[in-house]
């Protein structure tokens, strides 16, 4: 077999022969594998303007909708009006730090305004007749009755300051999210109004691109970029951001962006500098986070740690020396 494969290998016809083979299906495969590929790109392109269908058929269903609405507003419920009107709730529980904070809190229009105002009159009576029928019917607590009058007593007050307290929470936590993606949206800003975006065009990208992140931050940049677009004074639009939020980095920006519209001054550089003040600062409170967690896990250190591992290291020894004795 050997044999017979180098007498081949010597001889020059097979060779050429083979050379022709190998020339031959080369040229083959090279003709015909432009006809074998697959067009990927078209796929591709296929698919997107397939899903691009999709979508606007969505939007088209949404709008659709929308417009089958009789109101984009929410209407307040129907006795909650009245109740509010017939006791004029509004002149004697209404104040402007109210009206503020349901703004801050993302609680906008007429009927959040009319179930804080409802809420505020009816917690404080459903806990006093709670407490009434829990301390005196029920007499669940054995205290001398002055003691009772004055949980009685706690109790209402608590019942008028519980829909504040709620507020403050929803604004607590509205303003953390916002604090926390507020210098992605600044760098984002940054980058849109340094591409030449306008102000109002870099606003609406930054609200569909910061949504995933924090949606109260879209929300805000979304009402600014409908009130640049609307309001006759642009000023105000940048003035209402920084009161919804109440926090000095926005109100920050805010005022750069008013000098900018006022004065002419260069954005982008007031905005880079403001983004990375933003950071710097998000740097330096998890910074703090992190040097006050030591702290705080003493105590559970010594609760729950240390007695274990003196159980750990100590129970061989103590079963060495029982069997000892």
């Amino acid at each position: 077999m050997l044999t017979l494969l180098q007498d081949r290998i010597d001889d020059p016809q097979f060779l050429a022969m083979l050379l022709v083979a190998i020339a031959t299906a080369a040229t083959v495969w090279t003709l015909a594998t432009p006809f074998m590929e697959v067009n990927n790109l078209g796929k591709r392109m296929k698919a997107v303007a397939t899903e691009r269908e999709k979508i606007r058929a969505r939007e088209r269903e949404r709008l659709a909708r929308a417009q089958q609405r009789p109101t984009l507003r929410q209407e307040p419920k129907a006795f909650m009006r009245q109740i509010v009107n017939q006791f004029r709730l509004s002149e004697w529980l209404g104040t402007e730090t109210a009206k503020q904070k349901l703004v801050m809190a993302g609680y906008r229009g007429q009927s959040a305004e009319v179930a804080f105002l409802f809420f505020r009159l009816v917690t404080p009576i459903g806990l006093f007749v709670a407490a009434i029928f829990y301390l005196f019917v029920l007499k669940a607590v054995n205290q001398p009755p002055l003691i009772l009058v004055g949980i009685t007593i706690g109790a209402v007050y608590f019942g008028v300051k519980l829909p504040e307290i709620f507020l403050t929470n929803n604004i607590n936590k509205r303003q953390a999210s916002i604090r926390e993606a507020w210098p992605d949206a600044l760098d984002l800003l940054l980058i849109c109004v340094e591409s030449g975006m306008s102000i109002e065009a870099a606003f609406r990208r930054v609200s569909i691109e910061i949504g995933s992140q924090s949606v109260p931050l879209a929300e805000e940049l979304t009402l600014t970029t409908a009130e640049l677009s609307y309001l006759p004074d642009r000023r105000v639009a940048f003035e209402n951001i920084s009161n919804r939020t109440g926090l000095e980095p926005v109100k920050a920006v805010a005022t750069a962006l008013v000098q900018a519209e006022k004065y002419g001054t260069p954005l982008g550089q007031a905005l880079r500098v403001l983004a990375q003040e933003s950071r710097d600062t998000r740097m330096n409170e998890a910074e703090k986070k992190a040097a006050a967690l030591p702290p705080k896990l003493t105590v559970p250190m010594i609760l729950f740690f240390l007695p274990v591992l003196f159980i750990v290291i100590l129970t061989p020894a103590i079963i060495q020396v029982m069997k000892l004795d």
